[in-house]
C-alpha cells in the first residue's frame, strides 16, 4: 500500500517543515506536483539545480532556525556535494535540512543505464560524505516512526539528513498534473523535424538528456536517417552545451548543434558565458524552449520569465533569434545556420509529446563508438 502526498505533507506540517526547494523528480512527482500547487509561493522554490537548492534552504534556516526540505533525484546529488560538505556540514555550519531523494536505479529494479550506475552507489556514496540517511517504506505507520525520529534527529544534531524514496512509495497523483494551452499545436518533436531534415554534411548533434534525444532517435528511425552523427546525452543534465563545446573547439570544420532544453539551459547556465567567451565559429545553439519541466509534472522553468535571446547577445554569442512557429523555422532555420557562430536559436514550442515515444534501441556506449568513427571522417 503506498503512501498518500496528503498523509506525508501531514507528517511533515506536524514537524513543522514549512518551507520546500528542489529540483522535480519522476519518483518524487506526486510530492513535487503537490508542493507545486499547494504551497504558497514564497514557501516553495523550484531551483535551477540542486546544489542551488540547499543553497536556498541553507539560506531559509539561517533566517527562520527552522528545518526546510529539499527535493531531489539521486542523478543530482552529485550537484549538492559541495554545499552539503563546504556549507551544511556539522564540521562547519552545521546547518540542518530535509533531503528527499528519488532512487531511480536501485539495485534489482530495470532502469536506464546511467540510472542503474547511480542507484547502485547511492546509499554508499551517502555514506562516503557522512549525511545519515533512512529508506521511506510504503506503510504509512512506519513511514510515520521513521520521520519522527528523524526530525527529531536533525534537531539535535544540526545536520542533514536523506530521507531515500523508493520507486511506487507515494500513490499516482494524476490530477494534480499541470496542464498548459497548446497555443500553435507546435511541439518539440515537430521543431526537431525541421532541424534534422535541414542539416547536410558535416555536422554533429549533441542533444540534452530525456525526451529530446529520445524524440531524435525516432525521428531518425522513421526517416533511415544516420544515427553516427548524434551523441544523445542520456545523463548528466544541463551539460549538454559544454560537451559541444568541447566538441567544437578541437573540430573547427564541423558544425557542432547543441539542441538543449530550458530546463538543463537554467541548470548550468554558466556555459553560456564560457561558449560566448571562446567563440567558436562552427558552434550552434539550439534551445527548444517549453518553459516547463515536462517529464516531471510541468512545473515551470525559469525560462519563463527571461529573455533568453538578449542573455545570449549579453554572453558575447555573435547571433541570436527566435522563432514561435514552424513556418518561421521553416523559413529561417536554413539561412540562421549558415551564420558565423556561435549563434543562439530560441524556438518556443507547446508543452507535449507522444505517450508512444520509445527509447534508444542502442546502448549510451555504441552510441558514444559510433559518435566518435563519425567524427573521425
Amino acid at each position: 500500500m503506498s503512501i498518500k502526498v496528503t498523509e506525508f505533507f501531514e507528517i511533515l506540517k506536524k514537524g513543522e517543515i514549512e518551507f520546500f526547494t528542489g529540483v522535480p523528480d519522476s519518483l518524487l512527482k506526486e510530492f513535487c506536483l503537490y508542493a507545486y500547487n499547494k504551497i504558497d509561493k514564497k514557501k516553495h522554490v523550484v531551483a535551477a539545480n540542486e546544489g542551488t537548492a540547499v543553497a536556498i534552504a541553507s539560506g531559509n534556516y539561517l533566517s527562520t532556525g527552522k528545518i526546510p526540505l529539499v527535493y531531489l533525484q539521486n542523478s543530482g546529488l552529485g550537484n549538492t556535494i559541495n554545499p552539503l560538505l563546504s556549507l551544511c556540514s556539522k564540521n562547519v555550519y552545521s546547518i540542518p535540512m530535509l533531503i528527499l531523494i528519488g532512487w531511480r536505479g536501485e539495485p534489482g529494479k530495470i532502469d536506464e543505464p546511467q540510472h542503474l550506475v547511480q542507484g547502485k552507489i547511492q546509499n554508499e556514496l551517502l555514506k562516503a560524505i557522512d549525511v545519515p540517511y533512512s529508506i521511506l517504506p510504503k506503510n504509512i505507520s512506519e513511514a510515520k516512526k521513521i520521520m519522527i525520529d528523524t526530525l527529531k534527529s536533525i534537531g539535535q544534531k544540526k545536520c542533514p539528513h536523506f530521507i531515500v524514496v523508493p520507486k511506487g512509495v507515494f500513490e499516482n497523483g494524476k490530477s494534480l498534473q499541470n496542464k498548459y494551452p497548446q497555443q500553435n499545436k507546435f511541439y518539440r518533436e515537430n521543431a526537431l523535424e525541421v532541424i534534422l531534415n535541414n542539416l547536410y554534411n558535416d555536422y554533429a548533434i549533441i542533444s540534452t538528456t530525456g525526451l529530446t534525444s529520445r524524440e531524435i532517435f525516432e525521428i531518425r528511425k522513421k526517416n533511415n536517417q544516420r544515427h553516427s552523427s548524434d551523441f544523445l546525452n542520456v545523463g548528466a543534465m544541463g551539460h549538454c552545451t559544454s560537451i559541444a563545446l568541447g566538441i567544437a573547439l578541437s573540430k573547427p570544420e564541423k558544425k557542432i548543434i547543441s539542441i538543449d532544453g530550458d530546463g538543463a539551459l537554467m541548470m548550468h547556465m554558466g556555459a553560456m558565458a564560457t561558449i560566448g567567451q571562446n567563440k567558436p565559429e562552427n558552434f550552434y545553439h539550439i534551445l527548444i524552449n517549453n518553459e516547463i519541466h515536462e517529464s516531471v509534472g510541468g512545473q515551470k522553468t525559469a525560462a519563463s520569465s527571461i529573455n533568453l535571446v538578449q542573455l545570449a547577445k549579453s554572453n558575447g554569442y555573435a547571433n541570436a533569434f527566435r522563432v514561435s512557429n514552424k513556418t518561421d523555422l521553416i523559413k529561417q532555420f536554413p539561412e540562421q545556420i549558415k551564420n558565423v557562430g556561435p549563434t543562439f536559436i530560441e524556438i518556443q514550442v507547446d508543452p507535449g509529446y507522444r505517450t508512444d515515444l520509445g527509447r534508444p534501441t542502442s546502448t549510451p556506449k555504441q552510441n558514444k563508438i559510433a559518435f566518435m568513427d563519425y567524427l573521425k571522417q
